[in-house]
């Protein structure tokens, strides 16, 4: 599969980075020289130096022969044009445009395919879904949901005073007696399948699988039971403030909104009337004891400068805020956001490269999620026959190191399945996967182009 992209930024590198690590011959073009040259001593492809909308550049990075062709500068207009120009061309690619203005995005232009373009990604739509999500399920972790199955998954920072700091995933199974599987860590930047032996230490990132039952269960005996959230702040009402907003206010909720952008708040105040509107500095301390905001369910920071999300989460955690939930780009900052107390972080480019992903590897795919800054994938598909024509089980389909298959849905009901399982058509699978073994995932599941 060839796979042209545009773009070489935070969402540009990291899709490159995974398709490269999947086998896929890829081509990414930058304009800018620092960012170019920066791919091309990091990324096993060819870059190009210049403009995505310059047909020559399009033509020297093999458009005609191209599968895919994904546009994710940070121009709107840029990556339209780019999709319109490759449709000029040729005929052959399918085209993914990331645009971020929501006039245009939600344009009726774009029901017939205008200028080519067969995806819109909206970086920050897909960040504020997530956000919902993770309120709706009370703000206690980070949260995914998968498209046919009731397992969830939320994942914990490994604190000094962790229920699970010094045990073994033996002794935290028999201590808590509930239906849920650790698939996976993360320590030291290594990912690990662990076995059954394996110690949780302090500082490690774990990903629980259950049902949305049983997860509640294994969070209230760890002292992190869900909470009732009414009473929401939300810091910060830019592009993605506005759709997490909407939300909300969709799923009843009040809402205080603060903003230190006085024209700002008054667009926000006729947009959603429902809302309390506050014209204020978050950074300024007095706002908290003004605005009585300790006494608030979860607190929401969505403004442009993610360490002014993190300051202000763990702040507020400090005064008594039951929940925060940070807007976070960077991946470093991640763990500092939880090691600082923040229940969760959510990254738009994460939301975006999930998204295009999931479009690329379209079919059988039903969902994918990147953990640990891409260097590991959540994987939902639905098995066809060409994985149970002999019948076998599980472990003779010689599934990859560090790859775990975490679930199975088959007539409503999900499985654990070991090594003796054997799987049918039809079922959904959710696997866990290191980014070393996805060709291999593939191949074992016929999920490549």
């Amino acid at each position: 599969m060839k796979i042209v992209i545009v773009g070489a930024g935070q969402v540009g590198f990291q899709i490159a980075e995974q398709l490269i690590n999947a086998k896929k011959d890829v081509v990414l073009i930058e304009k800018d020289f620092k960012k170019a040259k920066y791919a091309s001593s990091h990324l096993d492809c060819t870059v190009l130096q210049g403009e995505g909308n310059n047909i020559e550049i399009l033509n020297e990075a093999g458009i005609h022969k191209a599968e895919f062709f994904i546009s994710v500068t940070d121009s709107d207009e840029i990556n339209m044009i780019s999709c319109g120009l490759v449709s000029e061309e040729c005929d052959g690619p399918y085209k993914i445009a990331r645009v971020r203005n929501l006039d245009y995005s939600r344009s009726k232009i774009f029901e017939d395919s205008f200028l080519g373009i067969n995806y819109i990604v909206n970086p920050e739509v897909e960040a504020a879904k997530v956000i919902a999500n993770t309120v709706k399920y009370g703000a206690t972790s980070d949260v995914m949901l998968f498209e046919k199955s009731d397992i969830q998954m939320r994942n914990i920072y490994i604190d000094g005073n962790s229920f699970f700091k010094d045990k073994s995933l033996i002794e935290i199974k028999k201590k808590l007696n509930e239906e849920f599987l650790i698939a996976c860590l993360s320590r030291k930047e290594n990912i690990i399948i662990p076995s059954g032996k394996i110690v949780i230490q302090e500082g490690d990132n774990i990903y629980i699988f259950a049902t949305e039952e049983n997860l509640e269960k294994v969070f209230t005996k760890i002292g992190r039971s869900k909470k009732h959230i009414r009473n929401i702040v939300l810091v910060g009402c830019g592009r993605i403030g506005n759709y997490v907003a909407r939300y909300l206010i969709q799923q009843k909720r009040n809402i205080k909104i603060i903003d230190s952008d006085y024209e700002n708040c008054k667009l926000i105040a006729e947009k959603f009337p429902e809302a309390t509107i506050i014209h204020a500095d978050i950074s300024d301390e007095d706002i908290f004891e003004e605005e009585q905001l300790s006494s608030y369910d979860l607190m929401i920071t969505t403004t442009r400068n993610q360490e002014l999300n993190i300051l202000a989460a763990t702040y507020a955690k400090t005064m008594g805020v039951k929940r925060t939930i940070a807007l976070v780009t960077k991946t470093n900052y991640l763990k500092i956001a939880a090691d600082l107390g923040i229940d969760s972080t959510v990254s738009p480019k994460d939301s975006s490269v999930d998204t295009i992903l999931k479009v690329i590897r379209r079919g059988k795919i039903d969902s994918i999620h990147s953990i640990f800054g891409g260097k590991a994938e959540i994987i939902e598909l639905s098995v066809d026959d060409s994985i149970i024509k002999s019948g076998s089980p599980i472990k003779k389909h010689k599934i990859p190191e560090n790859t775990l298959i975490v679930s199975i849905t088959r007539d409503n009901k999900t499985y654990i399945p070991d090594g003796d399982f054997i799987m049918q058509a039809g079922d959904n699978v959710i696997i866990v996967a290191s980014k070393e073994s996805i060709p291999q995932i593939e191949e074992i599941f016929s999920i490549s182009q």
